[in-house]
């Protein structure tokens, strides 16, 4: 499907170019023939004022002479205008196609990524559940390590439901007419249930977290709720199991800022803007370790737009990156 899909983006791109040099070779054929036309009338009227007045030295053949040879220079300058404007139109044309085509196929390229990657993403939580609960049916285990395949289980449907609720979400912020329904909320107390769900979840890994009380903003519940898990499940994803996750709360004039930091790899300086485009994800599809969609950071940001909040990355000293939520109120 892959070596399809390129074979014809591939001929499509060929032919795009093959049309662009034939304008271009027609618009110069088209050029030249009316230069070469302008070239024959201009010879043809000499000699016809020849004939009609066969004294060059006299003022009427002068006059009329260089009105022919005016003639002709306008007529130049007339088919070079029109060509450098056709030319012109040509190009602009072109480049907007050409841009057009690129970013269809870029777009392209992304939405089969994230084909595949929730491909994966589904298939994995629902074997891993599937397998627990067929150990269970079939063997008759402690109740130490039923306890524990029930947690694994439950976790990957948690796993499941965040991935399902990210695209559902995702093509409702999308859809026309929709509707964001906010209201007053204490954004400590969410943010404060947020981790410790998370602390419960992720018992093995390290919490820190700095929440200033009575924080209070007007927005969605369930889509900051989004946008929080996203920011967490994200700086879970790329530090390492030994690291922190750090999530704070300050109150600052006008404005709460809410930052969640990693220890992870960090973010390249020329991928920061784009890692909040739909779809994108940093690296090769094909090599790519790290799992994902490309939708969590794009969600992130629309909740923020739609909060009137702004949200950006920044690196984290020694190593890692954070990233900060500022809701302007």
């Amino acid at each position: 499907m892959e070596r399809k899909r390129k074979r014809h983006s591939k001929k499509a791109t060929v032919i795009f170019y093959l049309l662009v040099v034939y304008i271009l070779a027609a618009l110069v054929w088209w050029f030249i023939s009316l230069e070469q036309q302008n070239n024959r009338l201009h010879r043809s009227k000499i000699e016809h004022l020849k004939v009609a007045v066969p004294d060059t030295t006299t003022t009427r053949y002068k006059d009329q002479f260089f009105r022919i040879k005016d003639e002709y220079r306008r007529n130049r300058v007339k088919y070079a205008g029109e060509g450098i404007v056709f030319l012109g139109l040509i190009l602009v044309g072109a480049l907007f196609i050409y841009r057009y085509i690129t970013q269809q196929t870029r777009l392209q390229q992304q939405q089969q990524n994230f084909t595949m990657a929730v491909t994966h993403e589904l298939k994995t939580p629902i074997a891993v559940a599937t397998l627990n609960l067929e150990t269970l049916l079939k063997h008759n285990l402690d109740e130490g390590k039923r306890r524990k395949l029930i947690a694994m289980t439950l976790e990957e449907t948690a796993r499941l439901h965040f991935l399902t609720s990210n695209i559902l979400v995702s093509a409702q912020l999308e859809g026309q007419g929709s509707k964001i329904n906010k209201e007053e909320l204490n954004l400590s107390n969410l943010l404060t249930d947020r981790v410790a769900e998370f602390e419960k979840r992720f018992q093995d890994r390290h919490f820190e977290a700095w929440i200033e009380p009575e924080a209070d903003i007007k927005g969605d519940p369930l889509l900051l709720q989004i946008l929080i898990n996203n920011l967490i499940e994200n700086a879970l994803k790329y530090s390492p199991k030994e690291g922190s996750i750090s999530i704070r709360l300050n109150k600052q004039p006008q404005q709460v800022v809410v930052s969640v930091t990693d220890e992870g790899p960090g973010i390249p300086d020329d991928e920061k803007k784009k890692i909040f485009t739909k779809f994108y994800r940093i690296g090769n599809e094909a090599t790519r370790k790290k799992q994902g969609t490309g939708l969590g950071l794009y969600l992130c940001d629309k909740i923020a737009k739609d909060h009137n909040a702004d949200i950006s990355v920044t690196n984290h000293d020694p190593n890692g990156s954070t990233f900060a939520v500022k809701f302007h109120t």
